[in-house]
């Protein structure tokens, strides 16, 4: 822990502590708030939420800024898509093949129709293109990440001189919209169709509510756990390096969730292992290992917020934004709903669709791990929505920003 120059800055473990802390303050806030439990508001996000603003009222009262380093953030999002792959079934991915084209089919049809509304309403408020792309597909679909990339390029080639600013204003938004989206949506569409899990199995991530205090957990469960998470890293790591090589860049996540899924379907089920355990997909340890990485590291993301950055900024993205989550809720509602079935695995897909259309992976994946543990486990829908937004979006939208800042 620093002080220097009116910053604060919290090194890696008091990071993660108090994003631990913000977590359990989010828990308890939702135990408290029926509304907030009644729409499956992911407790991080309760949690995240209440600090950034908390530090904005610090900031604002003291001219103090508090600053988090977040590498422990990233090694939890490493964990937590290494679960998935280790939860997935070759059964469930053939299964879920045709979902997976029309959900990708749509949601690259919507990259179109997000980018058309920012640069509309930009030019309703006398704002360039570029700063329309900035509310579209560059900070929503793309999420912090794209939108850092691509705000430098922006600012040099069209003259935004703010345009990391405007960036991150839209992605931060972005996020919190696409947080209290998820959850209220599915929640409609199981209630309006009176929907329910075909069959009672384990979640993907975390314990399902009435189960929470039926699940014994030891400690060689958790250890076989983590060990079947890190082999599963490690050869991650060397397809993330094999491919680097070649020519092709992956985030370390989307490598390690195909490690996973190749390592649960090609080990045999009789295969020697050092813990005398079979290979752990599907059980209580992993899901409980997934729900705390998952947790934990969108809290941090949330209480890592600068709440104050955004007010000057916050008419125009407003607008925008506000078009953007009309459409996207419609378009889940009306339209993906129907295409991926209509029933309660599609509803789940939904929730998710918040996250990808407006937020984030971590964020689509909290919005349906909240909604299956209150309802029921969804596998397909954990299967399908991480390999959308997790994989082919950002190859989809690599190609859809160049063109819309050459032609529009």
């Amino acid at each position: 822990m620093e002080f220097s120059d009116g910053i604060l800055s919290l090194r890696p473990f008091f990071s993660i502590t108090l994003g631990i802390i913000v977590l359990f303050v989010g828990k308890r806030i939702n135990d408290a708030v029926d509304f907030l439990r009644e729409f499956s508001i992911p407790e991080p996000v309760t949690g995240g939420l209440v600090f950034s603003v908390i530090i904005a009222l610090v900031y604002a009262a003291s001219g103090v800024e508090i600053a988090f380093e977040l590498t422990a953030r990233d090694v939890l999002l490493v964990y937590f898509f290494t679960t998935i792959g280790i939860n997935a079934s070759i059964k469930d991915l053939l299964a879920g093949g045709k979902p997976l084209l029309i959900l990708l089919s749509v949601t690259i049809a919507y990259m179109f129709l997000q980018n058309f509304v920012g640069i509309s309403v930009a030019a309703l408020f006398g704002l360039p293109t570029p700063v329309g792309m900035l509310g579209g597909t560059v900070s929503l679909i793309g999420g912090h990440g794209t939108a850092i990339a691509w705000a430098p390029r922006i600012a040099e080639n069209y003259g935004i001189t703010n345009a990391m600013e405007i960036g991150i204003a839209c992605a931060t938004f972005g996020l919190i919209l696409a947080s209290l989206m998820g959850g209220p949506i599915a929640k409609f569409l199981i209630a309006r169709h009176r929907l329910a899990p075909e069959a009672v199995e384990p979640l993907d991530v975390g314990v399902a509510e009435e189960q929470k205090d039926k699940h014994g957990i030891d400690h060689i469960d958790l250890l076989d756990a983590i060990l079947a998470i890190h082999v599963s890293v490690i050869f991650g790591l060397l397809i993330n390096s094999g491919l680097s090589t070649l020519g092709l860049e992956l985030p370390l996540f989307v490598t390690c969730l195909f490690a996973g899924i190749l390592i649960t379907n090609l080990l045999p089920a009789s295969f020697p292992r050092i813990s005398g355990r079979a290979w752990p997909s599907r059980k209580p340890a992993i899901a409980l290992i997934a729900d705390v990485s998952l947790g934990t590291f969108l809290a941090m993301s949330l209480m890592s917020m600068q709440l104050w950055t955004l007010v000057d900024l916050a008419g125009p993205i407003l607008a925008i934004l506000g078009v953007q989550f009309l459409i996207a809720a419609g378009l889940a509602i009306f339209v993906i709903f129907r295409l991926m079935g209509g029933n309660y695995d599609a509803a789940v897909v939904c929730a998710g669709f918040g996250g990808i259309s407006l937020g984030s992976t971590p964020t689509a994946m909290a919005n349906m791990s909240a909604v299956t543990q209150r309802y029921g486990a969804s596998h397909m829908a954990f299967i399908v929505v991480p390999l959308v937004c997790a994989f082919f979006i950002d190859i989809a939208n690599a190609l859809l920003i160049p063109f819309f800042l050459a032609n529009f």
